[in-house]
C-alpha cells in the first residue's frame, strides 16, 4: 500500500505562520567568534522548536549545550525501516542584516516587479530573477527592504516542524525511526562541527536548504582554503633604497597575477571552479592573503592551488630577499563521492519529488552544504529543495505553495523508506 498524499495536494496554514514567526528572531551566526554557538541568540529559536516538538509528542526533544536540537519521531511500522533525519540549519547569513525582520506576503503574484516598502531601492526584479516567472498565482514572501527574510534555512525548519507535525496527526501514513536535527552556524562553516552523529542514530540524512521547486542536489563543490604569508624585509622608508621589500607590494602583485578572464566567482558557472580572495591583511614587513578554493574535483582544486603557487613564486623573483609560505587546509569535499555509493538515498528522494505532482531535477550546487560534512562523516545526506530564492540578500524571497510541496516531499520520502522496509 502506497503512503503518498499527493493527491492531498498538502496545504498547512501552520506551516506559513510558523515560517514567519520564525524568521522574526534574530538568528545571526558570527563567523569572528569562537564560540560554539558562534552567537547565543541562535538557542532563542532553537528553544521555541524543542517547545513545538515537545507539544506534538517528541518526547526526547531537547537543545544540548553546542545549539544542535535533536528529537525523533518514533516509528508506526512493523516493518524493519532505516532511520533517516531531516535536518534544516537556525543561523542565518552574517552577510546582510537580520535582526528585525518584517516578512511580508505578495498575495496572488501576477508578474512583475516587488519594491520592498522600508526601501524603496530594494526591487525584486523579474527579469532578474527569472523563477520568479513559475510563481505565478502564488504567494511570495519577502522581508521589507532592510534585511534579508532568513528562507535561508528557516523555510527547511519550518517545513520539517510541518512535516512532523502532519505525520504525528496522521498515523495511517507508516514510517520507520525519523530524526530531527536542527543545527547552528552553517552559514560560517560550522554547521557540523559539534554534532553527535552516535547521539542521532541515523542511517541517511537529508539536509531541507536547496532552492528551485523540485530540485535535489546530490554534488557539492569540494572546497580548500589558502593562506599565503608574505615576509617581506622591512627598513626606514628614507633610507630604503635598495633594502625595502614591501610585503603588502607583494601580496597586490599576488592578487593582480590571477587570471582575468576566468578561474574567479565572477567569470565562472555551472561546473567551473574558482579561486577567490578573501582577505588581505597585514604590514610592510609581512601581509596575509587569504583565499578560498572550489572545484568539484580534487584535482582541480590541486590545479588551482599549484597555479595559485606558481604565481607567488614567480612575483617573488623580483624580490630575492623576501619569502611566502603558502598553507592549504582541507574544508570540505564533494559529497557525490560518498552518495554515489548510496543509490537508495537518492533515488528514494526522487520518488517522493514524483509523488508530489513535480518534476525532479538533480543537479549540483555551487557551494557546500551540512550534507556535505555530513557525507564524509558517515551520513549520507543530499539536499532538497526548500523553495528560498536570492538568499543572503535583502532581496531574499519564498513562496508559500513551494515551501507545501517541499513539506510534501517530506512526507512522502518518510513513507518510501517504510514501503521498502522487510
Amino acid at each position: 500500500m502506497s503512503n503518498q498524499i499527493s493527491l492531498l495536494n498538502y496545504s498547512d496554514p501552520s506551516l506559513v505562520q510558523r515560517f514567519l514567526k520564525y524568521v522574526q528572531v534574530d538568528t545571526q551566526s558570527d563567523p569572528h567568534s569562537a564560540s560554539s554557538p558562534s552567537t547565543e541568540k541562535q538557542k532563542d529559536l532553537s528553544r521555541m522548536l524543542v517547545e513545538e516538538l515537545l507539544e506534538m509528542g517528541i518526547s526526547d526533544a531537547h537543545l544540548d549545550e553546542y545549539g544542535y536540537v535533536y528529537g525523533t519521531l518514533k516509528n508506526n511500522s512493523e516493518k524493519q525501516v532505516p532511520v533517516i533525519c531531516f535536518c534544516s540549519h537556525v543561523d542565518t547569513s552574517p552577510d546582510c542584516p537580520g535582526a528585525g525582520v518584517k516578512p511580508i506576503i505578495h498575495y496572488d503574484y501576477q508578474g512583475g516587479d516587488l519594491v520592498l516598502p522600508d526601501d524603496v531601492a530594494q526591487v525584486l526584479r523579474s527579469a532578474e530573477h527569472p523563477d520568479l516567472a513559475a510563481q505565478l498565482g502564488n504567494d511570495i514572501i519577502t522581508a521589507s527592504g532592510k534585511t534579508l527574510l532568513g528562507a535561508d534555512n528557516k523555510a527547511g525548519v519550518a517545513e520539517i516542524m510541518s512535516a512532523v507535525e502532519y505525520l504525528v496527526q496522521h498515523p495511517e501514513i507508516k514510517h520507520g525511526d525519523i530524526k530531527i536535527l536542527f543545527t547552528p552556524d552553517e552559514e560560517i562553516g560550522r554547521g557540523t562541527a559539534n554534532v553527535d552523529l552516535k547521539k542521532l542514530g541515523a542511517d541517511y540524512a537529508y539536509t531541507i536548504d536547496g532552492e528551485t521547486l523540485g530540485s535535489m542536489e546530490n554534488e557539492t563543490f569540494s572546497a580548500d582554503g589558502v593562506e599565503i604569508v608574505i615576509k617581506g624585509v622591512s627598513t626606514h622608508p628614507g633610507f630604503a633604497k635598495g633594502k625595502l621589500e614591501n610585503a603588502l607590494k607583494i601580496a597586490g602583485e599576488i592578487l593582480a597575477g590571477l587570471p582575468k578572464e576566468g578561474l574567479s566567482p565572477e567569470t565562472t558557472s555551472g561546473m567551473e571552479g574558482f579561486i577567490h580572495p578573501v582577505g588581505f591583511s597585514g604590514i610592510q614587513e609581512e601581509a596575509t592573503l587569504e583565499f578560498i578554493i572550489r572545484d568539484f574535483t580534487v584535482k582541480g582544486l590541486e590545479e588551482k592551488e599549484d597555479l595559485l603557487k606558481n604565481i607567488t613564486g614567480k612575483v617573488l623573483e623580483s624580490y630575492p630577499n623576501s619569502k611566502a609560505e603558502v598553507r592549504v587546509t582541507e574544508q570540505y569535499r564533494n559529497m557525490k563521492e560518498i552518495l554515489d555509493q548510496h543509490p537508495a538515498v537518492i533515488n528514494n528522494a526522487l520518488e517522493a519529488i514524483k509523488r508530489s505532482g513535480l518534476d525532479p531535477k538533480l543537479q549540483s550546487i555551487r557551494g557546500g552544504t551540512d550534507g556535505s560534512r555530513l557525507s564524509f562523516m558517515g551520513l549520507p545526506c543530499p539536499n532538497i529543495f526548500a523553495g528560498e530564492h536570492a538568499f543572503h540578500s535583502r532581496l531574499e524571497w519564498v513562496s508559500v505553495q513551494d515551501m507545501q510541496k517541499a513539506t510534501e516531499v517530506i512526507i512522502n520520502l518518510a513513507g518510501i523508506w517504510e514501503e521498502q522496509g522487510t
